[in-house]
């Protein structure tokens, strides 16, 4: 018998998230900020738990929100990339956190906010605007509620230079601290400003919620997460595995009569790493049900969990891959203070055209002043290919501006975060190991079970990408071998591999110039792009061939990824329209093309 079975319904805690869209740490006077009042927030601290370390896995808000609602990193499952193309299924018998309460007796709703990459069912008792707890047909029925508010969303920083009004700020813009990486211009200053009183306005709604628990007598019965549905949203935050991406405020407040459920006392902060895989597993855990063996979180509260078990959580794992139109696969792991980034295509500077974050005025402007020389060093490391490797100390170097990587003193750290992302990725056999196309063709049915069945190849494959790592004359002999391999998988990451090594790569030319007319058009692609860095072939004509046969839209994606990485960041013309691409009906096939028309 579950233990929940042993609760009756007047004992089960009422559940509700409230999530504010687009979000870090950073712009929260509750979390150190000198701007951005949250009483609101503040309030439901005081009566239950600050989380100092709590991250999303993923810096954008379907693979984010997947996470949540199931427990499972998206690239063992295959949902990890934002927009999905095709979504993933989940394994038979593997559901969402809101079914498993719903099967337990809660009534579950959502106002209103999906965004799944996954193929689901009826997941909601009900999910819309008007979605409330006060529908169930049982006032004594527990709920399970999750309600997001987008004043904080990217989109609230999308206005014009018209619309620009600095006496309408409540925040002083005197006071605003902008980051060492970013320009600090009145149109900077601004937009941070106004992000500030952005989350002002998300306190209220916050505060109206908790307000109508208290209407219905449900306060003293009732356990509230606040949580960022992921990091953000000034440049350099979603979209991106820096702290500003993945750090999120999580407050959770707690009733007297659960206090036992929570290690932490009243108004406490708890040091303790948590994650969005978590999350699923704690709600499961403070209903009473058992955890489902496929999630990858652990509780952070509930029964057996301790103040000691807390304290040795110190761990983060983040994954970013395509965002919108924009490819760019890496990995994070944070380890107390020390945070890795492995950068697998370290090519793709993170400045790389995306079409919406480019909405943004501040972003835009970033831009031109790259472009006309007038950033300092700080300032224009956005726009430059990335080490293969970043390491940071977040508590000295809280904006990640100081890669310590190449450091003596840090070997033993780097080598030793390095070692441990290798392992996680291959405890989960990453899917990202195969290229969007291939995951879609060969995964989406069951991604967890393909990863299982392909575990030794994704392991190969990391270790061929991973040549990047090693010195040149230790990689040669491998790399050459991984060109000339029989898988397309592995002649990939070794082209992607060689990519490290720059001039060094010259006795690898021939091989690499016979792989632009290789028999798998993502080999091709990144030939292309790999031999254009280098300037050692014209990438043109091999793309355009790709564009023209390929019925994959990944495919197709992933060339036109290539043709605005070459044409903006190494100068390579191009020119291409809807009539030479097979699978122009493509959204983010049309990004790409609406942007190149607009940009000459």
């Amino acid at each position: 018998m579950l233990f929940a079975d042993l609760l009756s319904a007047a004992e089960k805690p009422n559940i509700v998230w409230l999530l504010s869209e687009d979000n870090s740490i950073h712009y929260l006077q509750h979390y150190g900020s000198p701007n951005g009042p949250t009483p609101a927030i503040s309030q439901l601290a005081q009566q239950g738990i600050t989380y100092n370390h709590a991250f999303s896995n993923s810096p954008v808000c379907s693979v984010a929100r997947t996470t949540l609602m199931t427990g499972i990193l998206g690239p063992r499952a295959g949902f990890h990339y934002h927009r999905k193309m095709v979504p993933a299924n989940l394994p038979a018998g593997v559901k969402m956190v809101p079914v498993y309460l719903r099967e337990a007796g809660y009534y579950c709703t959502n106002n209103n906010k999906q965004d799944y990459n996954v193929v689901t069912d009826k997941v909601w008792d009900e999910s819309s605007r008007t979605a409330s707890w006060r529908k169930r047909p049982d006032e004594s029925q527990p709920f399970f509620h999750m309600q997001s508010f987008g004043m904080s969303h990217e989109s609230s920083l999308h206005f014009k230079s018209g619309q620009i009004d600095p006496q309408a700020l409540k925040t002083d813009l005197a006071s605003v601290e902008v980051a060492p990486y970013f320009p600090n211009t009145p149109l900077f200053r601004y937009t941070q400003a106004y992000y500030h009183d952005r989350m002002t306005v998300i306190d209220r709604q916050i505060g109206k919620v908790v307000e109508q628990l208290k209407e219905d007598g449900l306060f003293d019965d009732t356990i509230v997460f606040y949580f960022g549905d992921h990091g953000g949203v000034l440049p350099r935050s979603k979209g991106y595995l820096y702290e500003g991406g993945l750090h999120v405020p999580l407050i959770v407040r707690f009733p007297e009569k659960y206090r036992h459920l929570f290690a932490s006392a009243f108004g406490s902060r708890e040091d303790g790493f948590v994650s969005f895989i978590d999350f699923s597993p704690t709600v499961l855990n403070l209903a009473g049900l058992d955890v489902p063996v496929s999630m990858d979180g652990k509780p952070f509260a509930g029964k057996g969990i301790t103040a000691l078990s807390l304290a040795q959580r110190d761990e983060a794992f983040g994954y970013a891959d395509r965002f919108d139109e924009r490819y760019e696969f890496a990995r994070s792991f944070r380890k107390g203070k020390y945070k890795y980034i492995r950068a697998y295509e370290h090519f793709y500077p993170d400045s790389m055209q995306n079409n919406y974050r480019y909405r943004m005025l501040a972003f835009a402007q970033w831009r031109e002043l790259n472009d006309k020389g007038e950033l300092n060093e700080a300032q224009s490391h956005f726009f430059n290919s990335k080490p293969v490797e970043l390491l940071f100390d977040v508590e000295a170097d809280p904006h990640e501006v100081r890669n310590l990587a190449g450091d003596v003193e840090h070997q033993l750290i780097l080598e030793d975060l390095r070692s441990s992302l290798r392992a996680k990725m291959k405890q989960i056999n990453d899917l990202s190991l195969f290229p969007e196309s291939q995951m879609i063709d060969l995964a989406l049915q069951n991604g967890i079970g393909f990863g299982q069945q392909r575990s030794a190849e994704i392991e190969e494959l990391l270790d061929v990408v991973d040549l990047a790592l090693s010195p040149w004359q230790q990689a040669r002999k491998k790399l050459q071998r991984a060109l000339k391999s029989k898988n397309p998988r592995v002649r990939y990451w070794g082209v992607t591999a060689c990519a490290a090594f720059g001039d060094k790569v010259s006795p690898l030319l021939p091989i690499l110039q016979s792989l632009l007319s290789d028999s798998d058009f993502q080999v091709r692609i990144r030939t292309a792009e790999i031999l254009g860095i280098l300037h050692a072939a014209e990438p043109q004509q091999t793309i355009y061939d790709v564009l023209v046969k390929a019925e994959s839209n990944a495919v197709a994606t992933a060339a036109m990824n290539a043709i605005v990485f070459l044409r903006d960041h190494h100068g390579y013309e191009f020119k291409v329209d809807a009539s030479m691409i097979k699978a122009s009906d493509e959204p983010l096939v049309q990004r790409r093309l609406e942007y190149l028309n607009s940009v000459k």
